[in-house]
């Protein structure tokens, strides 16, 4: 059982985002559109991901939260996917990184360090998606997609302190 956790869990890009927002950041030069479409379909990944490390063993709180997160990256996805296909655009795909989610072993799921560390792996990928955006509106390309992360962000960073203050919490 754990062998299959691990397998899942090396298949989870945590690293992905902060690679790709890591090539874009070098020289400073800002994100376009296919940058941020690129990270925000690797933020939905990544958000699946948890979810499919959650549905092999885990408490309700944390398989609740990240069936609903998985759900909100799908409303997400398919907005995106209009907007996608509007400005003619494909989306970079990343590579898939070594790093692997670290929650805590299979035989402590309900426990409170499993709880922690499933809301401290989502703190880094939050974080990297808000710089994203916030970098992207500085100088938009795409007033369609501007008008997508203006409207995203707000929730990306309630989700991101909801996750810290829980985190705290636990």
């Amino acid at each position: 059982m754990q062998i299959l956790v691990a397998i899942v869990l090396a298949s989870i890009s945590t690293a992905a985002l902060a690679d790709s927002t890591g090539e874009q950041m070098r020289g400073d030069r800002a994100p376009d559109a296919t940058d941020v479409i690129s990270g925000l379909y690797a933020f939905s990944r990544f958000q699946q991901g948890l979810l499919e490390s959650t549905d092999l063993k885990g408490n309700a709180e944390v398989k609740n939260l990240a069936a609903f997160r998985a759900e909100e990256s799908a409303k997400r996805d398919k907005a995106l996917k209009e907007i996608q296909l509007a400005i003619g655009t494909e989306p970079r795909v990343s590579k898939i990184a070594s790093a692997s989610i670290s929650l805590a072993k299979p035989d402590d799921t309900d426990g409170p360090a499993y709880v922690r560390s499933f809301y401290a792996t989502q703190i880094p990928e939050y974080e990297s998606t808000i710089t994203l955006l916030e970098r992207y509106l500085r100088t938009p390309d795409n007033p369609a997609l501007a008008t997508f992360a203006r409207e995203h962000l707000p929730v990306l960073r309630a989700q991101l302190k909801d996750a810290e203050r829980t985190m705290a919490d636990k």
